[in-house]
């Protein structure tokens, strides 16, 4: 059992002291790999590599269910969800820290619920504040004046980038930064009951943000890794803060007033 969920990257495994895989089914097939669980600062975490351990998954073939079902089956209240992202923004430059307050899912194609159809009710669950006001709480204290507290993560398919077009197209709506696995990560998690929150690495500047050529994969690479330990760092001092599973939290009652009331995490 694990009060506290990381999906992030590979480069995670060497966060989790003492790691032990554990498997665990769910109706949705197999998580991205088996979860491991162990401890950080004191806490029991599972944590599981969003697109596999070789990284075979690409953004839009990631079993999003899968792997937030088993974070529940294992007992955690809280997710973290640790991502990369371009910058739509000048200002966002490389190796800044983002912790998103808004989302707009742009993918298609993906599976978008737990509940979709017979022999499971129709649910209808509100993402209007689709991260955990805690969680978020908890990273802006950790970064101590240092992440960006609050902004619009625009998520798509993938796993290309965008054109000029659609990045200044993002940018002119206001959004910040844009993404490729954000949904449906956070909005499965609340039809879960779970308290999700995103930690956002600007690894590069969108195409049409700033002058110049397009980002590269390598280039997103190169910039996630080298943050990769200020990451660790943060996330770290987080999980130490967040609030023992007891606490109560709006995230948890997602699913009051619905016919699957009473399925949520407790």
């Amino acid at each position: 059992m694990a009060e506290i969920g990381v999906i992030g990257g590979s480069g995670f495994y060497s966060f989790v002291r003492d790691a032990r895989p554990v498997t665990v089914e769910t109706p949705f097939g197999q998580p991205s790999e088996a979860p491991v669980v162990g401890e950080v600062n004191g806490r029991e975490i599972a944590f599981i590599p969003r697109h596999g351990a070789d990284h075979r998954f690409p953004p839009h073939r990631v079993n999003y269910r899968a792997n937030l079902w088993a974070l529940n089956a294992l007992g955690v209240r809280q997710v973290l969800g640790p991502c990369a992202v371009g910058s739509l923004r000048p200002e966002l430059v490389p190796g800044t820290f983002v912790v998103p307050d808004q989302f707009v899912d742009r993918t298609w194609g993906r599976e978008h619920t737990v509940y979709d159809g017979p022999p499971h009710p129709v649910v209808h669950t509100s993402p209007a504040d689709p991260y955990c006001p805690t969680g978020r709480e908890a990273v802006i204290a950790a970064g101590n004046g240092a992440v960006v507290p609050d902004g619009t993560m625009v998520v798509i398919n993938g796993p290309r980038f965008s054109t000029r077009a659609e990045s200044r197209w993002h940018a002119a709506q206001g959004w910040s930064v844009v993404g490729m696995t954000g949904a449906p990560e956070a909005s499965i998690a609340r039809e879960l009951g779970l308290c999700y929150t995103s930690v956002a690495v600007v690894t590069d500047h969108d195409a049409g943000v700033v002058a110049g050529e397009g980002v590269t994969q390598a280039e997103v690479f190169e910039v996630f890794g080298r943050s990769i330990e200020r990451l660790k760092i943060l996330l770290a001092d987080v999980i130490a803060q967040l609030p023992k599973p007891d606490v109560d939290c709006t995230c948890r009652h997602a699913l009051d007033g619905t016919a699957a009331e009473g399925t949520a995490a407790r």
